[in-house]
């Protein structure tokens, strides 16, 4: 499960990331990834300020969902996760794209917040910088981050209009602990629809209980227009033994790098089988998707091109993907992994 935690500054997004940590929340922050671009670039974190123009300057470059698309390729998908510091929507159009995503939005009385703040005694520290000095220099500096006319700033009022949940944060510790509690209770109750990815790379899952390879056990569907047209598993030609049944016929293949790789060689894989199925009735992939279980080889990949199939999404990566990357990039092929994580299994 990921919760992203966001609201106006001093509402209480670092206590309630600290009351998930204690329930087994790794806790991430988007600032994080301001913080790693601007040591790469030798630029002084001196405050607040200078975070928030790196953020809206990498918004602009690479585009208002970038903060988010680098955290996520960076977490273990097999964890729970808070994240901290979400101010654009595009950000969290992004996190939604994870089907467990709850986004939380936390508010606060004005006055409230900025006592928080001078109870921080954060002057010239990295926070804020220049703390305001009056409660209208906080709300003057709070205007900035509510509705930035520029797409890539922050954009705090169209982020709350995308949140499950509004809590108010008005109270002490413990009235904000149950709150949490609550919240998280009625999560286990919350039934979230899949996103369409999600929702074929769970029937490639499906499909790959069929395969007689144990080193993969992979399988595959083609789409088109959110229909079925194909489905594949690794498995030998018909009439032909099974690993399963007489074991692997493993070759090994040396790269270019030195490394020393073992490949099975009696089975086709899911691609091709998808491909044959779609030539023996007679079917057009022509600007189709394929959900796999990884990367496909760089032989697959030339068949997916040839056979005019336009995205390609993996579960995970295959250890010797990157020249089908090179080549998917190259035939303008979009190409996607859910979980940039290597696939491992046995003899590879």
């Amino acid at each position: 499960m990921f919760i992203g935690i966001t609201g106006l500054n001093c509402s209480g997004k670092d206590t309630v990331a600290e009351i998930l940590e204690d329930k087994g929340f790794v806790r991430r922050s988007l600032s994080d990834e301001i913080r790693k671009e601007m040591r790469i670039r030798n630029i002084p974190i001196s405050d607040r300020d200078a975070i928030i123009k790196m953020g809206n300057d990498l918004r602009k470059t690479y585009g208002p969902g970038i903060l988010a698309k680098r955290l996520l390729a960076s977490v273990d998908p097999t964890k729970n996760y808070s994240f901290v510091s979400i101010r654009n929507p595009e950000e969290v159009r992004e996190l939604k794209k994870h089907p467990q995503f709850f986004l939380v939005f936390l508010e606060a009385d004005p006055k409230i917040r900025f006592e928080r703040l001078l109870a921080r005694d954060k002057i010239g520290s990295v926070g804020w910088g220049k703390t305001p000095k009056t409660f209208n220099e906080f709300q003057v500096e709070q205007e900035k981050e509510l509705d930035n006319k520029d797409s890539a700033g922050q954009q705090l009022l169209k982020v709350r209009e995308m949140s499950d949940i509004v809590i108010e944060n008005n109270g002490g510790l413990d009235e904000l602990r149950q709150k949490i509690d609550g919240f998280l209770d009625k999560l286990h109750f919350v039934y979230k629809r899949p996103a369409w990815d999600d929702y074929f790379i769970e029937m490639s899952r499906v499909v790959a209980k069929r395969a007689t390879c144990d080193r993969g056990r992979s399988g595959c569907v083609i789409v088109r227009d959110k229909q079925i047209l194909t489905t594949g598993y690794v498995g030998s030609p018909p009439g032909q033994p099974h690993c399963d049944e007489v074991g692997h016929l493993l070759k090994k293949v040396v790269y270019e790098n030195g490394e020393i790789h073992q490949h099975c060689v009696r089975t086709l894989h899911a691609e091709q089988n998808a491909l044959m199925q779609a030539a023996k009735l007679g079917i057009s992939l022509s600007g189709a998707t394929v959900y796999c279980k990884m990367t496909p080889c760089y032989t697959c990949a030339m068949l997916l091109i040839s056979a005019g199939l336009k995205r390609v999404v993996c579960e995970k990566k295959y250890h010797g993907g990157a020249d089908s990357e090179k080549l998917f990039l190259a035939a303008g092929v979009e190409y996607a992994v859910l979980h940039p994580e290597l696939e491992k299994y046995q003899n590879q």
